[in-house]
């Protein structure tokens, strides 16, 4: 398997590309292999798949983070329609705490994002009927479940037609970054 990776803006956040293998069938990636990401530097053992399905365009979700002990690692790529993803550094005391990055992550395009611990993560679909698949290296665990209001950041969201995002409650209701305390620190 050849696996591209490329670095993004905040460090530890990679953008990945597993080689397709095509033909007139179709194609074939493998999309992990433990072995394969550890030489890129992702040695991480994942418990839990996710799997999201959004129906409409502008659906957004995040920005979420799940907080020591329970934090995840997750490994995020799109396998139907289309999305926006974004990552936000909230590690206190990195040079880049604050700093986001995104990449639009689609089944065509294959590309797959790894955001590790002390970051948040969140979404928005730029397709209708769009479906998320994410690897995490920790099980979901409510009590250390956070987020923060997608909209109290500077990220140039594309939002749908009419400027609003299909939000949850939960998402609609969550701490502006302001006023976030972050339970994550830097180790450099």
């Amino acid at each position: 398997m050849s696996l591209d990776c490329q670095p993004t803006a905040l460090p530890g956040v990679l953008r990945l590309q597993a080689k397709r293998y095509g033909d007139d069938r179709g194609f074939f990636e493998e999309s992990w292999n433990g072995a394969r990401f550890a030489e890129v530097g992702i040695d991480v053992a994942f418990v839990q798949d996710n799997h999201s399905y959004s129906a409409q365009v502008g659906t957004l979700r995040g920005l979420h983070f799940q907080a020591p002990p329970e934090a995840q690692d997750k490994l995020v790529r799109c396998t139907r329609g289309a999305i926006f993803d974004v990552a936000v550094d909230i590690r206190v005391g990195s040079p880049s705490y604050g700093h986001w990055c995104a990449s639009e992550l689609t089944r065509e395009n294959g590309a797959q994002l790894f955001i590790p611990k002390g970051f948040l993560h969140g979404f928005i679909t730029l397709a209708p009927d769009t479906e998320v698949q994410y690897k995490c290296s920790a099980n979901y665990a409510p009590a250390c479940d956070g987020a923060v209001l997608w909209s109290s950041l500077p990220i140039p969201w594309p939002l749908p037609p009419g400027g609003e995002p299909v939000l949850s409650a939960k998402d609609r209701a969550a701490e502006p970054f302001d006023r976030f305390i972050s339970p994550f620190r830097w180790d450099p």
